[in-house]
């Protein structure tokens, strides 16, 4: 069965995503800005969603996570929640 890895920071407003997501382009650590923006619970985790299949995820984030490449910073993305940066740390 397929799996996935993957860390995200969700935010209330597509404005504030793409601001953070230029923080860590410019070098900002992926898990500190989770900490200090996510709304999501994983943010004590770094924005770390642990292993997960297909399915398990509303269907925006779940074909970002399943069709993206491992490594690349996705978002913002769009779901019932919020805006979502996406780094998708493993697959198999």
């Amino acid at each position: 069965m397929a799996w996935a890895t993957a860390r995200h920071i969700l935010v209330d407003t597509e404005e504030r995503c793409n601001e953070i997501k230029a923080e860590i382009e410019g070098g900002l650590d992926f898990g500190e800005a989770a900490q200090a923006n996510s709304n999501c619970p994983s943010k004590a985790q770094g924005g770390d969603l642990g292993k997960f299949g297909p399915g398990q995820m509303v269907p925006e984030f779940d074909q970002a996570i399943f069709s993206g490449d491992v490594g690349v910073l996705y978002g913002p993305i769009q779901t019932q929640f919020g805006y979502h940066l996406i780094d998708i740390t493993g697959r198999g």
